[in-house]
């Protein structure tokens, strides 16, 4: 029999293994939800993992978080992103809300690590979730998570894909074959100008990645609840994004954790913070740069126009 502990929260009690790191929200989202049996993916959980870490970073930046609780929380946190602690987030992709309970399941596993291993075990939702919402930080790690995977692992694999098909090209232009219209043979062709054709449409492809991922890179965190970035410093969102986009010695590695080493190679993080398409949203066709002082007013402005089924629509941080 499986040694159990009781572990208590708002709502009750709730038994949790013994060894589990997790606590009683996790426990009772685990008994609510036995939908699929799918978990989050290795890349959604570093992503994860990443924000928790930053928004520990800059909340002790502004003197929100104090250091030892902070160091604890950033530490423990890092072990999530390094896939250390994959077995403790056990809950369904099948669940309530905007993934609160996914949330609050990172939370309990990075307040329990940070007291016993790191030693200043924080609370989960007052230190761990400072500044932050399910609300943006869930959009937030599908965003990283799919921004790190397709530059760092289906742009390399389409790359190298069309660079094979273009040397089949080559190697087989030698050879004719029927070219076949409306089901009917029509005129011929060569084998090697048929497959260049495949290896256009993977340049087609790749260009379109290109021309989406800023609109990927894109962020919402520190937008809060509703968008309007209530319970969160003005400047905690576009601090998190510089954090994110900053990536320091060894650590750089972890960008392609699950790819090639040779694909590593840090991007060119930039950092900016954009109203561009917040704007379009609402139908103005004004371009201005961002100014710090306008970020939660603007928010609040588009959050009377713009608010959809998580908040409001800006603002949004460009994490590279």
């Amino acid at each position: 029999m499986t040694e159990t502990r009781i572990e208590q929260d708002s709502m009750g009690t709730m038994s949790v293994p013994a060894d589990a790191l997790y606590g009683a929200q996790t426990a009772r989202a685990l008994e609510n939800f036995p939908i699929s049996g799918l978990r989050f993916p290795r890349p959604f959980l570093r992503a994860l993992g990443m924000i928790k870490e930053h928004a520990a970073r800059v909340n002790r930046e502004l003197g929100l978080l104090d250091e030892r609780r902070a160091l604890a929380i950033m530490e423990a946190a890092e072990e999530v992103v390094e896939g250390a602690l994959d077995e403790h987030f056990v809950l369904d992709i099948f669940q309530t809300g905007s993934g609160t309970s996914s949330n609050m399941n990172a939370h309990e596993v990075i307040a329990a690590l940070a007291g016993t291993r790191f030693g200043a075990r924080g609370h989960p939702n007052d230190h761990v979730n400072m500044s932050q919402s399910s609300n943006d930080c869930f959009p937030t790690a599908i965003h990283i998570a799919a921004a790190l995977e397709i530059t760092h692992r289906l742009i390399p694999a389409l790359t190298r894909l069309r660079g094979a098909l273009r040397r089949k090209t080559s190697r087989f232009s030698g050879i004719i074959k029927i070219g076949r219209t409306h089901l009917m043979d029509a005129m011929p062709v060569t084998f090697g100008q048929e497959i260049s054709g495949w290896a256009a449409q993977l340049r087609h492809g790749i260009e379109r990645i290109h021309a989406a991922l800023p609109r990927v890179r894109a962020i919402v965190q520190g937008g809060t609840a509703v968008g309007t970035g209530i319970n969160a410093p003005a400047d905690f969102g576009p601090r998190v994004a510089a954090a994110l986009a900053a990536p320091a010695g060894p650590a750089e590695q972890r960008w392609a954790a699950d790819g090639p080493a040779r694909l590593v190679g840090p991007p060119r993080w930039r950092i900016e913070l954009t109203f561009q398409v917040a704007m379009r949203i609402v139908g103005s066709t004004e371009q201005r740069p961002y100014s710090p002082a306008q970020s939660l007013e603007e928010c609040n402005e588009f959050a009377t126009t713009i608010i959809t089924g998580s908040g409001c629509a800006a603002p949004q941080h460009l994490i590279f």
